[in-house]
């Protein structure tokens, strides 16, 4: 049986020159030394490997590639790379061809064309928009790719892949799934029906190395002002809600403040992807299920708060708070979890206070829209609000506390704020000003032993 495509003959007639194995298969962290060195010293070869990405596409029989054992795969496509590099002039000693070769194996092997975007340590979203066509976004702009699937049944064997790896399925009957890569790296899938000219997948990609509070200080999303204030309060049980729009950077900044829980508690994470990093020793991971073929066996987030509080945690992070869960962990944080976290979806702190009271509605319960807002106001300390800027930078806007009540009102005070001034060619410009308010907190913290100078919070000078 032919492996490859009947319209083209791809094997070449001339002895191979990868046919005789070198003396020394390199171990796998040498090959990576090797390729790396060679990548540096030669970036062009990148743009090879995406053309061989694309004849590979174009040209083999796909679906019977898939079904090879890993061995005689590299075979088949060791022969086809060496007669490529020959035809091309690319200058390559023997050991180069071999681990260059192995290395589109082993993007085949994994996650097809799209391989390449998920190593490439700037990009931090994959967008496919069907199997024509995919973008990415790097440092913040999104930018269209060469990369395609050889056709729609090509990128719907790559989405089952990533599906299968975590337990879930997509098709007619379920078109939409949440599910994450074995990096950790988050995906969002839609098919046919709902997508309507065919698959698309959304890849925000897994940092192996999360952001800590100095790299943001770094690239100018925070100040250290502020950041002194969230440590003092993450480590004095301040409950804390992470807030913005889609892509502000909430779940990198909630793996930053998790570094500041003490090593000795206990903390459970809910998600419905796991994608928190958290940096603690004791941590239990907990993730939903969706429901299977015949519609049963669904976990919700809200369970699994609930089943949370039977684990004896000390903190519980939800990482995002989205439906009728959140009742459940406003009554956690009101109940001896203090300082645990979250993160919603809104634009201002305002706004965020508006989501929870309607998700604390969703859960069912009577209760009064003043009872929902006291439930928050008791629950809650700090609102931190992100956004993603016009030209791509993420920065905290603003650092909220909230007070208390006020007749039926939950009453705010802004602590820190992001103050824009003038648009250029490089970007927004603007500072980092303390309003002049004290967080009224600060005496809670003391019983801790952490004292905030007050210098931090005076409106002379920008942060």
């Amino acid at each position: 049986m032919s492996f490859f495509g009947h319209t083209r003959a791809l094997r070449s007639p001339k002895p191979n020159l990868v046919e005789t194995p070198p003396s020394r298969q390199p171990s796998e962290v040498d090959a990576q030394t090797i390729y790396q060195e060679l990548i540096d010293k030669r970036p062009a070869l990148l743009d090879e490997k995406l053309k061989l990405h694309t004849k590979i596409i174009d040209e083999f029989n796909l679906s019977h590639l898939e079904k090879l054992g890993r061995d005689e795969l590299i075979r088949e496509i060791r022969s086809y790379v060496a007669d490529y590099v020959r035809a091309e002039r690319i200058s390559l000693n023997q050991k180069e061809l071999d681990i260059f070769a192995t290395e589109i194996v082993d993007e085949m092997i994994g996650f097809g064309p799209i391989e390449p975007l998920l190593k490439d340590p700037t990009v931090n979203d994959v967008l496919i928009n069907t199997h024509k066509t995919c973008y990415v976004e790097r440092f913040g702009k999104l930018e269209r790719t060469k990369v395609h699937f050889k056709d729609e049944a090509h990128l719907l064997r790559i989405i089952n892949k990533i599906v299968a790896g975590v337990g879930r399925r997509v098709d007619e009957s379920s078109p939409m799934v949440d599910a994450r890569l074995p990096d950790g790296s988050r995906v969002n899938i839609a098919i046919k029906p709902i997508s309507v000219d065919g698959p698309m997948v959304s890849i925000r990609k897994f940092s192996e190395r999360p952001f800590d509070m100095e790299k943001l200080i770094e690239v100018g999303s925070i100040r250290p002002q502020m950041v002194e204030l969230l440590r003092s309060a993450v480590q004095g049980r301040i409950s804390i809600i992470v807030s913005g729009g889609t892509g502000s950077g909430k779940t990198t900044l909630l793996n930053a403040l998790s570094n500041y829980i003490p090593a000795d508690e206990r903390l459970i994470t809910i998600e419905d992807a796991a994608e928190l990093q958290l940096q603690q020793p004791h941590v239990g991971r907990l993730e939903t299920r969706p429901s299977n073929a015949e519609g049963k066996g669904e976990i919700r987030q809200r369970e699994l708060v609930k089943n949370a509080l039977r684990m004896r945690p000390d903190r519980i992070i939800v990482g995002e708070c989205r439906g009728e869960e959140a009742f459940d962990m406003l009554q956690a944080m009101n109940t001896g979890h203090e300082g645990s976290m979250t993160t919603i979806h809104a634009n201002s702190p305002r706004d965020a206070m508006k989501r929870l009271e309607q998700m604390v509605a969703m859960a069912g319960m009577s209760m009064s829209p003043g009872s929902i807002r006291s439930t928050i106001a008791s629950a809650l300390r700090l609102v931190i609000q992100l956004q993603r800027l016009p030209d791509g930078r993420r920065r905290a806007m603003s650092i909220s506390e909230i007070t208390g009540m006020e007749g039926e009102i939950i009453q705010m005070q802004e602590i820190f704020r992001f103050v824009k001034e003038h648009t250029d060619e490089h970007g927004i410009h603007g500072t980092y000003r303390a309003t002049g308010v004290r967080p009224s907190f600060l005496q809670d913290l003391k019983a801790y032993g952490i004292d905030i100078p007050g210098s931090y919070f005076e409106t002379s000078q920008p942060l």
